[in-house]
């Protein structure tokens, strides 16, 4: 194999148990290598914040409906702010902690936001498997669940990425000239 891009080493001891072998890497240009890096520590960190926060919500819920005496919905309403909540600090300083900030109320304030119409969306779907459909076997309606749950979450992905937490070069990132301008006005 010939490749102009490609790095030819002898496997190190780890990766050769008791044979021989010629491992290949494609060097990537810089900017491609960190481009993917920098995705894969984002989609990695959104997944297990989301993980994270999906078991802080059903504890928070079991916890106040089952041993506290919270009625149902109470326990979920306090358990989905108690994670969103949690999951907004999760995603700000870890999964998107390297993009622009925009502020506490303009981040957490949309991020509730997008997350309210991915629960509509996800609600929808639902319904409309129940309803118009007419299906009522469980694993059908679970189906339909999982779907929306699988869109809501690429949803939130984009929507955070895009508009909660923008890239630096974004019309939505704060500048330092920005960040001053309503400290010149009040003056």
């Amino acid at each position: 194999m010939t490749c102009d891009k490609c790095v030819v080493r002898p496997p190190t001891s780890s990766e050769t148990p008791g044979f021989l072998r010629t491992v290949v890497f494609v060097q990537l240009p810089d900017g491609i290598r960190d481009t993917w890096r920098l995705l894969l520590k984002e989609i990695s960190a959104f997944g297990v914040v989301g993980a994270v926060c999906f078991v802080l919500d059903l504890g928070v819920f079991q916890l106040l409906y089952a041993h506290m005496g919270v009625g149902a919905v109470l326990a979920k309403l306090t358990s989905t702010v108690i994670s969103t909540t949690a999951a907004y600090f999760g995603h700000r300083f870890w999964s998107f902690s390297h993009r622009a900030r925009t502020g506490l109320r303009r981040e957490y304030a949309l991020f509730f936001v997008v997350n309210g119409i991915t629960l509509v969306l996800g609600l929808a779907i639902v319904w409309f498997v129940r309803y118009p459909m007419g299906q009522t076997h469980p694993l059908v309606l679970q189906a339909a669940n999982i779907f929306s749950i699988g869109l809501g979450t690429v949803v939130r992905y984009v929507a955070y990425r895009q508009w909660v937490f923008p890239a630096h070069d974004s019309p939505f990132a704060v500048t330092p000239e920005s960040a001053r301008e309503p400290q010149d006005q009040a003056a």
